[in-house]
């Protein structure tokens, strides 16, 4: 049985219109650039801290908690006896529920994090073929378009 996602060099630079001696045109080189824009992990604008809390909130279990400690604060409310032992129950749901959005926000911080210190590790030039140079040239890496022939070395 064979794979259908599995293709050869050959149809690879089919696909790509694209001569494996000589590399991509200009003109392909600027379809691709207006098409599919630069090579590059997409800048996203940080979240703010408030924005984080309150998508920790937005989440069907959270807020079936949220109902069940503000119906056991009512309830507490009208107890007869009023003692501090009835708001105990409302004050641990609420209790874990801060909990939640503290871990959640640091989870998210944390990734974030993660994302930019993988950004810092993205190579500055690469090396390609293209059809305006002979042999293979150094680009900024943010120019490689898809059908690019590069070179890839390990260190």
């Amino acid at each position: 049985m064979e794979d259908a996602h599995i293709h050869t060099y050959e149809d690879v630079l089919s696909q790509f219109s694209v001569e494996a001696d000589t590399g991509l045109t200009h003109t392909q080189v600027t379809f691709s650039q207006d098409k599919y824009g630069p090579n590059e992990l997409p800048a996203e604008e940080g979240k703010s801290l408030l924005t984080l809390i309150l998508e920790q909130f937005d989440d069907l279990l959270v807020k079936i908690l949220l109902m069940a400690a503000i119906i056991s604060f009512v309830l507490a409310c009208f107890e007869s006896e009023n003692s501090v032992t009835a708001f105990v129950e409302p004050f641990v749901i609420l209790l874990i529920l801060i909990a939640n959005a503290v871990v959640g926000v640091w989870q998210e911080r944390n990734a974030e994090s993660a994302i930019e210190a993988l950004k810092e590790y993205e190579p500055e030039m690469g090396k390609v073929v293209r059809a305006n140079k002979p042999g293979v040239q150094k680009i900024r890496t943010r120019e490689i378009v898809p059908g690019d022939i590069i070179e890839v070395a390990g260190e």
